[in-house]
């Protein structure tokens, strides 16, 4: 698949641009050439497309400069790929609170944006509708692995979410490559021990493991140097928040066969799991923090108050 594929994908399937809207296209000068792709095809569509590029933020969920979270806010629709995430943002919420539909694509590579866009969005919109069918109105969720994982969730009153890729309504916001369930809990306890990808580590080695200690919906044992040393960080500004237990996340993208790296894409393999440290304001909690850092299950087994689930799988 060419750039300009993913990107008809990405413009005609998942967000359905219409010739009447207008589109921005949000990108900075590392991920310029999948920015150019989106703003090429869009420019086919409609008259009034944009794009707007800016210097890489310092870190995930780093504010973008005023006039491109303006030019975001105020677009119908709008597609950032960029090589630090946007979704985690004011600028993205408040973009959606405006009424635009749209996708981030945070540190979206050429492989990824060719290998996630190579999908039928629309069958991957039915495995999470299926997922999300045993989930929501569990009381509680429970995660196992091989490695260890030994996990349980309460979602309690929070609202589980579905990201499918398809976003064609005013307000709605997906990630591409899309394809998961998720929610942010409002309790966890247990041990979960990541054996796929994690930042800054990527692609963890075949007996590489990453351990996690939670206990009432903190974060108490962090295996890894540097990714501990990356939460006390964070805590020196935010405090605890910075160890919040802040998401479950279920892969249901059966079009990515293989872990390549990329949290973006390996979080939405069907039949994994990704659980995350950090923000979760984004996603239906209440904690603000600077950092959100998902690790990878390769083979999870989760249950819904005690029945196994079944996982989409490639």
């Amino acid at each position: 698949m060419s750039l300009r594929d993913a990107a008809e994908t990405a413009i005609t399937q998942c967000l359905a641009l219409e010739s009447t809207e207008s589109c921005c296209i949000v990108t900075d000068d590392k991920r310029e050439p999948i920015g150019e792709a989106l703003y090429d095809v869009a420019s086919e569509v409609t008259n009034d497309a944009t794009i707007v590029r800016f210097p890489p933020g310092a870190s995930h969920g780093a504010e973008p400069p005023e006039p491109v979270s303006a030019a975001m806010a105020g677009s119908d629709v709008f597609l950032a790929p960029t090589t630090k995430s946007l979704s985690h943002t004011r600028a993205r919420g408040d973009a959606n609170e405006a009424g635009a539909r749209g996708a981030t694509l945070p540190g979206i590579t050429e492989e990824v944006f060719t290998t996630g866009l190579q999908a039928d969005y629309e069958t991957i919109a039915q495995h999470c509708e299926d997922v999300l069918e045993q989930v929501e109105d569990a009381d509680e969720i429970r995660v196992t692995s091989p490695q260890g994982t030994d996990i349980t969730f309460e979602p309690g009153d929070r609202e589980w979410h579905d990201d499918t890729g398809i976003v064609h309504d005013a307000g709605e916001f997906s990630n591409l490559p899309a394809g998961e369930v998720f929610v942010s809990p409002e309790d966890a306890n247990g041990t979960y021990v990541v054996d796929g990808t994690m930042m800054p580590h990527g692609l963890l080695d075949d007996d590489q493991t990453l351990e996690f200690d939670v206990e009432d919906g903190q974060v108490t044992r962090i295996s890894d140097d540097e990714i501990r040393r990356s939460v006390e960080e964070a805590a020196e500004e935010v405090g605890d928040a910075a160890y919040n237990l802040a998401e479950l996340g279920i892969g249901t993208n059966v079009a990515v066969t293989e872990l390549v790296g990329s949290v973006l894409l390996d979080e939405k393999a069907g039949g994994t799991v990704h659980i995350a440290i950090g923000d979760d304001a984004g996603i239906g909690g209440d904690t603000e923090a600077p950092i959100h850092f998902d690790g990878i299950l390769r083979e999870p087994t989760v249950y819904a108050d005690g029945e196994e689930i079944g996982l989409p799988q490639p």
